[in-house]
């Protein structure tokens, strides 16, 4: 006897919610939420990691401030000059660090619950190499600010992701399609950003180049606002479709009878993660691999089979303020950027994870 798409459907939900041990919470309005113990925990110690990694952060630097001074400044009793080196100088960078490293976090949790594949990144897709055409056709044809090259790094994004999008829709948009057409066009892109720096000056291609690394040096409070205002408005938005994302991850057919409009869903997430992998490219620069390892390193800890969107916003976090600290402190403050080693990290674990996906029989 044949079983039924919808019973095919409660069966796979049925199986998705026995492979976890959850708590049921009621709270004081009398609605009952489902815990998930062992992920709570993961997210509580990754935003301590953060915080701590923020803390040290903040004291790095050619004038180094003791953790217990640089939370004596944060709370306002600090001397003048820690005032100062603290909050004009230090925190803002911090900020868009923890901000930049949650919205490539968050971004490549979407694009890989999205694709069901875990190379399915934007720095696999070409989202980042969009941004950065984007920036260096303000820089090298125009010569614009800095505030100009900001915004066409989020308008190189976008065009990328909708350019993606409509490469790969055909009766809708499936994973391996997605992945695959995102290579092509990063391939593109790529060698698009590569003739634009031959064809500028030596000025512009020194501050194409410097911009490309990926770096959080001088950044201000100019940055932190707009990051800070995207992600009140677009985490939200994604949260609140998690469940839909974890119906997709099931397959279209059993979302489809599981009352999930998959298509309107998806290009809602979609253009969700573009928005945030543009807006952090924008701020900091192309930095690379933080939205391929945070998602993964994420559910490696949680051992949660869903997308774990706050598990990888908070990773993200974590990893990238880490990976600053770790820059400074290896090679000296502003000597090296943060893109480096982030990039140097990231493709050693995408060596291990194409190994890995290799052995199981996956590619």
């Amino acid at each position: 006897m044949k079983t039924t798409r919808a019973t095919r459907a409660v069966r796979a939900t049925r199986a998705v919610r026995t492979t976890r041990a959850v708590r049921t919470v009621r709270t004081p309005g009398g609605l009952s939420v489902r815990l998930d113990v062992r992920a709570f925990v993961v997210v509580i110690l990754l935003l301590l990691a953060a915080l701590a990694a923020s803390v040290v952060l903040i004291g790095t630097g050619d004038f180094p401030i003791p953790a217990s001074d640089v939370l004596k400044t944060l709370v306002g009793n600090g001397n003048q000059v820690q005032e100062i080196i603290v909050r004009e100088l230090r925190l803002p960078r911090v900020l868009v660090g923890l901000l930049v490293g949650a919205c490539l976090g968050l971004g490549g949790a979407l694009f890989q619950s999205i694709s069901r594949n875990p190379l399915g990144s934007p720095d696999v897709l070409g989202l980042s190499q969009g941004a950065t055409a984007g920036a260096l056709v303000v820089i090298v044809l125009f010569a614009g600010s800095a505030t100009a090259v900001t915004l066409g790094a989020l308008v190189g994004g976008l065009v990328a992701g909708l350019a993606i999008y409509l490469l790969a829709w055909k009766q809708g948009v499936h994973g391996y399609r997605l992945v695959l057409v995102g290579i092509g066009v990063s391939a593109v892109v790529t060698a698009v950003n590569g003739y634009l720096i031959t064809k500028a000056d030596f000025v512009d291609a020194a501050r194409a180049v410097v911009w490309m690394t990926g770096s959080l040096n001088g950044r201000d409070w100019d940055q932190v606002w707009p990051l800070l205002a995207l992600c009140a408005v677009l985490v939200p938005l994604v949260l609140a479709h998690a469940r839909d994302l974890r119906m997709l991850e099931m397959g279209d057919d059993v979302s489809y009878a599981l009352g999930v409009r998959v298509e309107r869903v998806r290009l809602l997430l979609m253009g969700a993660a573009v928005l945030l992998t543009a807006a952090a490219t924008a701020a900091a620069g192309p930095v690379g691999f933080v939205a391929l390892t945070a998602p993964q390193l994420a559910r490696r800890l949680t051992r949660s089979p869903g997308p774990n969107l706050v598990a990888s916003l908070c990773m993200g976090a974590a990893l990238l303020v880490t990976a600053d600290w770790a820059s400074q402190r290896a090679f000296g403050a502003d000597q090296l950027p943060v893109g480096v080693v982030t990039g140097v990290l990231g493709g050693v674990y995408l060596l291990w994870l194409l190994v890995t996906e290799r052995r199981a029989g996956r590619i």
